[in-house]
């Protein structure tokens, strides 16, 4: 029985991951899945009228991850000690892109 159940589980993630691999590359299918997701548990919450506690803490970690999804990992800001803008200096004064505090797969 504990095989058969171990068993199940693997194929399960196995699945997971496969659909999970192939909605990689389509952010805006991601987006649109995480609204669709959003207003649905908003409209249960609505119809059930209940259960708004687990909503509010439910929303406070949403706000936090968007939060964290928002900001970046360096704050330019507290790295500057001058007022204006300042040409490179150094080779690792270069441009960097802008990197999340908290990459998009684990805001998901």
């Amino acid at each position: 029985l504990l095989i058969f159940i171990e068993r199940i589980s693997f194929l399960t993630f196995q699945k997971y991951q496969y659909y999970l691999d192939r909605l990689t590359p389509q952010t805006a299918v991601r987006w649109v899945i995480a609204v669709i997701a959003i207003f649905t548990f908003c409209a249960r919450i609505l119809y059930l009228q209940g259960f708004y506690i687990v909503a509010y803490a439910v929303g406070i970690y949403y706000l936090n991850l968007l939060l964290l999804f928002l900001t970046p990992s360096i704050d330019p800001a507290l790295e500057d000690d001058d007022d204006g803008p300042v040409l490179p200096s150094k080779s690792n004064d270069e441009f960097r892109p802008f990197m999340r505090r908290l990459p998009e797969f684990k805001c998901w």
